[in-house]
């Protein structure tokens, strides 16, 4: 048997690369529409209603563990995609961007998975399908699920503010950290600014235009380089499926008004090796905090991907999917197992 920090598949290398992922990729599709899919019960009625097959195939992997925090006497059930199998290699455990999922990776995930990773996509405490948490315990439910499940050092994953999600646990967990991947990264933000005193009714009622449908079709039209109708409105239902959730109002007035994530006092503190990648044509994130992250972090190196925007595991995951393997293969030896 074939071990390697990335034991890489043919659509992941060679010249050919896009055109092998379009035919990878329409494979895939025609196998999960053709197959029946069971979704967990915690999940909203409202994922009946999506389409897409690779958002349905992920929904059906979708589960909650126990995770006991040490901040508090509580355990909270935790949502992620747990991999198909452990491997003896190093693990890649992917986190999302504020408001969102792990719905995110459901191009991505399947492209690393065949790539030969032992890969997790773990939502972030108080976001995704997961229970309420501020920045402390989002830290401290990282760290606990980490050493209950994942329990060696690991590639962690973080887009957008996913980005300052990792630095802040890099940073204070060394040890649970192999290295970075750092995807449109958001932490040169001072915290969420002046939201963090907003009065509890504006707060809230902020909040419930954010949930809005017409909004998140809005922001998916800016975030992407270009999207037709259909594939916007699918992505913006996918996108806000777990603000259907009754907590998911109080655990985002909770993450305003807490102040959110400042970290950029950490980036120089970051002893990890990193990757740092980055859509073109981001429209929300400027390419110059890129290149600035880059000179500050001691050992990084940046890539960008052409004709993208700020979520590129979305729009281009076979291209994220080949430079993520490259980077991790690039210090790994490949390795016989009997």
């Amino acid at each position: 048997m074939l071990l390697a920090g990335a034991a890489l598949s043919p659509p992941l290398v060679g010249p050919k690369f896009a055109a092998e992922f379009r035919l990878h990729y329409n494979s895939k599709r025609q196998s999960f529409i053709t197959s029946a899919t069971n979704f967990p019960a915690f999940l909203p009625k409202e994922i009946n209603n999506i389409t897409d097959p690779f958002a349905r195939k992920l929904a059906s992997r979708i589960e909650r563990l126990p995770v006991d925090l040490s901040l508090s006497t509580a355990r909270v059930m935790s949502s992620c995609i747990k991999p198909k199998a452990q491997l003896h290699t190093t693990p890649l455990v992917l986190l999302h961007g504020f408001d969102s999922s792990c719905f995110e990776w459901r191009y991505g995930l399947p492209l690393l998975e065949d790539a030969g990773f032992e890969t997790w996509a773990v939502d972030v405490l108080g976001w995704g399908f997961s229970d309420l948490g501020n920045v402390d315990s989002k830290r401290d439910h990282l760290y606990q699920f980490w050493r209950s499940y994942v329990k060696r050092p690991m590639i962690l994953v973080g887009p957008s503010l996913g980005a300052a999600v990792a630095i802040d646990f890099a940073v204070n967990h060394p040890e649970a950290v192999d290295k970075l991947i750092l995807i449109d990264a958001s932490v040169y933000a001072e915290g969420t600014g002046n939201l963090a005193t907003l009065p509890k009714v504006m707060a809230y009622a902020g909040v419930y235009l954010l949930k809005s449908l017409p909004l998140r079709l809005y922001a998916t039209s800016l975030t992407f380089n270009t999207l037709t109708w259909d594939t916007c409105y699918e992505w913006a239902k996918i996108g806000r499926l777990h603000c259907l959730f009754p907590w998911w109002a109080d655990a985002t007035v909770d993450f305003m008004t807490s102040g959110g994530y400042n970290v950029s006092a950490q980036i120089r503190e970051v002893k990890q090796k990193t990757l740092i990648i980055w859509g073109e044509n981001d429209q929300i994130i400027d390419y110059k905090l890129a290149v600035r992250l880059h000179s500050e972090i001691p050992n990084a190196m940046i890539r960008q991907i052409p004709e993208c925007g700020h979520i590129p595991h979305i729009e281009k995951p076979a291209a994220v999917s080949k430079l993520i393997a490259e980077f991790v293969r690039a210090d790994s030896k490949v390795c016989m197992v009997a």
